[in-house]
């Protein structure tokens, strides 16, 4: 196979390169970004199906070096009482525990194990165009260069390019009604650093003391959404006024821990639900870039992870691109559209109280025993019963 071109360096892209290298594909990854280094942004945890993605490409070990681990998860009100204390997924075996980590400090390290393995990341590459033909694809970038391959995979995120290329009706990503704030703090409180410490109150308020003694944190307020130009101008100062203001009235730690800010980002929370096409002849889109969820139920990256494992195993068992998409988009719509479902449903405001509600049951997917099979490299994909896509 001639080498499968894919668009985007973030976490969906470069583990799909890991992968495919593994199914013995070769794969060159297209970043649009100049640069190396990235700002350490916004944190994320890793999910114990995440980590069990990352151990079927070998790259676990190397993800868990970088991300300490989380066990539990200790839930209070807005009163300060404790709500529910619970494990965090497979926290008894080390390969599978929960992890947190900078999105930036994710993606160097799948990069970082991508480039010791000899798979090619190429940075400056801002696609405009991608040219279908007999046998293959070709990709354009604005610096005039061009790429060639058998398949291209798209895994530009959000806002993707490849994903309205092949589909310019696409729909347009979703403001969920919620404002996110991220934050890290000089330590004002104490609690173990394994522990995953959530506060349902005015705001959907977590933390977690690192190692380190500091603070990591964010906070989902129900609110409008934020123009371009207040999120490019907004500063830590007037991020942390505000969101103080909100939850300095409360019995819980929380405005202490904003107060005690030394940087403080805010994004706007959006989703992207019911794509039509996610692939078209030798074009896909995986990752954010064909479904996105608001960050509520904290699946983003793992679900990535998944679609990395999968359509990485979809290519290796099937031999023409037609039915290895379809075997994909079969096995992963069910499940990546329940979390969707089920972030958006914990982003939507309580009308009695404008705020978060509270937290529902989990949206109905495919069972576990199923999840662990298409994840395991050694199971071969059962074929589609239906496709959809074109």
């Amino acid at each position: 196979m001639t080498p499968v071109v894919i668009i985007g360096g973030g976490i969906a892209g470069v583990a799909t390169a890991l992968a495919l290298q593994k199914a013995g594909l070769d794969a060159t990854v297209y970043e649009a970004h100049p640069h190396n280094s990235q700002d350490g942004g916004a944190f994320l945890t890793l999910a114990s199906n995440g980590m069990r993605a990352l151990q079927q490409i070998d790259a676990d070990a190397v993800v868990a070096e970088a991300g300490p681990p989380l066990t539990t998860m200790r839930v209070c009100n807005g009163a300060g009482t404790e709500v529910a204390t619970v494990p965090l997924g497979d926290h008894q075996d080390p390969a599978t525990r929960y992890r947190y980590l900078t999105r930036a400090g994710l993606c160097a390290a799948l990069q970082q194990e991508a480039q010791r393995r000899g798979i090619p990341i190429q940075r400056d590459k801002r696609l405009i165009r991608v040219i279908q033909h007999r046998g293959g694809v070709t990709a354009d970038f604005h610096d005039g260069t061009r790429a060639a391959g058998e398949i291209l995979i798209g895994a530009d995120g959000l806002n993707s390019t490849v994903r309205a290329l092949i589909d310019p009706a696409a729909p347009a990503p979703r403001y969920v009604g919620q404002r996110v704030f991220y934050g890290y703090s000089r330590n004002t409180v104490r609690s173990n650093p394994d522990c995953f410490q959530v506060i349902r109150g005015a705001a959907a308020f977590g933390y977690i003391v690192t190692e380190q003694q500091d603070t990591w944190w964010f906070a989902r307020v129900v609110d409008d959404e934020l123009p371009r130009r207040a999120l490019t101008s907004g500063t830590t100062t007037r991020w942390k006024a505000e969101l103080s203001a909100l939850l300095q009235h409360e019995a819980t730690p929380a405005a202490g821990i904003v107060d005690a800010a030394r940087r403080v980002l805010v994004t706007n929370a959006y989703d992207l639900a019911d794509v039509p096409t996610w692939h078209r002849t030798r074009v896909i889109v995986i990752g954010d870039a064909a479904h996105a969820a608001s960050p509520a139920t904290g699946q983003g990256a793992s679900m990535a992870l998944e679609d990395a494992v999968v359509l990485a195993k979809a290519l290796r068992d099937r031999p023409d691109p037609a039915g290895a998409f379809a075997t994909y988009e079969q096995l992963r719509r069910e499940r990546v559209q329940a979390n969707i479902t089920a972030s958006a449903r914990m982003s939507a405001p309580d009308p009695t109280k404008g705020r978060t509600a509270p937290r529902p049951p989990r949206s109905p997917g495919i069972p576990d025993e199923a999840l662990t099979a298409q994840l395991d490299w050694h199971v071969p994909l059962a074929p589609p019963s239906r496709t959809r896509g074109a």
